[in-house]
């Protein structure tokens, strides 16, 4: 919003002031909760997307500034209420030793002090924004580990399939595989679940920041955890050969790769908008209001 705007729609310079107290106040009242999210986003690999979500909000909120223009700060109301369910929801989470609960309240809990301010008519204008905020809560371990481990053996069995086209021998006990002799395990940190996570935030950002329609931007995050997936095993291939003729370089490359996925991944979302654009199938939720006649 410009400020003069702004100004005609009732916001005041006091709002932003109010809304950066209320907020740090959130924050201050919960910090235990936030300093675990943190501590659980720098150490824990599968988690490390959390960090992505600031910026991601940020982006999603900047990208439909526009929306803001005759938006008046009304409707608060809604914010006391989400502090009140956030308090509860942590104290809950605390006191029953639910980790995600208890982190989840506190992200409740600092939404709601912002919305204090705001009102529901920025919460509905910007909606996509305030909803990312639920990848700022760890997935639960115990749904992590249900997600993880057929995830992990899919994973194992696909890359197997691949390199036994190639035509490399290959054999294989569920996660482990035996090639040129060598050992090499599918582990944990190599089942592509930090990479489903952080792609499907992608996917979401992507999805929300373009004016798609509804169905492509269903079609986009449904595709996110497939790109994922396909690019975990393109990943692994080359990981595995070299684990198995070139150990020496093999712990590099398979942490350096992981990261260069990730744009691959991207570069796949913006090919399936250009397959169904090249295919004249409609994916814009806006289109042209003036198109030239021909003779």
């Amino acid at each position: 919003m410009k400020l003069r705007a702004a100004a005609r729609n009732g916001w005041r310079s006091w709002h932003l002031a109010l809304l950066l107290v209320y907020c740090s106040a959130g924050i201050a009242l919960t910090w235990p909760a936030w300093r675990d999210l943190f501590e659980v986003a720098v150490e824990d690999e599968e988690s490390s997307h959390i960090l992505l979500v600031p910026l991601v909000a940020l982006w999603l909120a900047w990208v439909r500034r526009a929306r803001l223009r005759n938006v008046r700060p009304t409707g608060t109301m809604i914010g006391p209420v989400l502090v009140a369910a956030g308090w509860i929801l942590g104290a809950f989470g605390f006191n029953n030793a639910y980790q995600s609960l208890w982190q989840a309240g506190a992200v409740v809990l600092v939404a709601g002090c912002a919305l204090t301010v705001l009102g529901t008519g920025v919460l509905f204008r910007l909606f996509p924004a305030f909803a990312v905020l639920v990848f700022l809560v760890p997935v639960p371990g115990q749904v992590r580990e249900t997600i993880a481990l057929p995830l992990q053996t899919a994973t194992a069995a696909t890359t197997q399939m691949v390199l036994e086209v190639f035509g490399v021998a290959v054999e294989r006990s569920a996660n482990l595989m035996i090639v040129n002799g060598r050992e090499v395990a599918v582990a944990e940190a190599c089942n592509g679940l930090r990479m489903v996570f952080a792609l499907f935030l992608v996917g979401y950002a992507f999805a929300f920041a373009l004016p798609l329609r509804a169905y492509a931007r269903v079609l986009v995050i449904a595709f996110s955890p497939i790109a994922a997936t396909g690019c975990n095993v393109l990943r692994l291939v080359p990981t595995v050969l070299l684990y198995a003729y070139a150990p020496q370089y093999a712990d590099r490359f398979h942490a350096v790769s992981g990261w260069l996925m990730l744009p691959v991944a991207f570069g796949l979302l913006l090919g399936l908008i250009s397959l169904l654009r090249w295919a004249l199938i409609p994916v814009s939720r806006y289109t042209l209001a003036y198109q030239p006649t021909t003779a």
